[in-house]
């Protein structure tokens, strides 16, 4: 399935060892999904991590070198203005674009949405434990 993570699910992962967050990432990375990532999104996770939780820039490298090669790196070419959160907007582009099935967050008002052009926005916990 092509999956897009919303830019909190790669923080948590990143920063709580053993926690769901992490274990959806593994999923990407054993092949059960294909993970479809935008420069918007990455830029939004390493700009996270390096102003909230003051990873230096050699991490910061790591990391997105990281993402990058675990996913698909689409350029979205059409922009949407559903959110108030532009960020949350971004999301929706990089699945568009990437032809995602679904969009995985923790986002309250995205989730209230359900779906986005056909796309399922699911929480981290539907994800893991649909076995989609």
């Amino acid at each position: 399935m092509r999956v897009v993570f919303d830019s909190n699910i790669f923080i948590s992962a990143l920063v709580f060892p053993g926690s769901q967050a992490e274990e959806a990432v593994t999923r990407v990375l054993e092949g059960v999904d294909t993970l479809i990532l935008s420069k918007a999104i990455l830029d939004e996770v390493l700009i996270t991590l390096g102003r909230k939780f003051s990873r230096d820039p050699e991490a910061l490298s790591q990391t997105a070198v990281l993402l990058s090669e675990m996913a698909a790196v689409v350029n979205p070419t059409r922009t949407v203005s559903i959110f108030k959160d532009d960020p949350d907007n971004r999301i929706l582009e990089c699945a568009e674009a990437g032809q995602a099935e679904c969009i995985v967050t923790g986002d309250k008002a995205m989730l209230q949405l359900k779906e986005y052009q056909g796309i399922r926005l699911i929480s981290l916990r539907d994800y893991l434990i649909s076995g989609l």
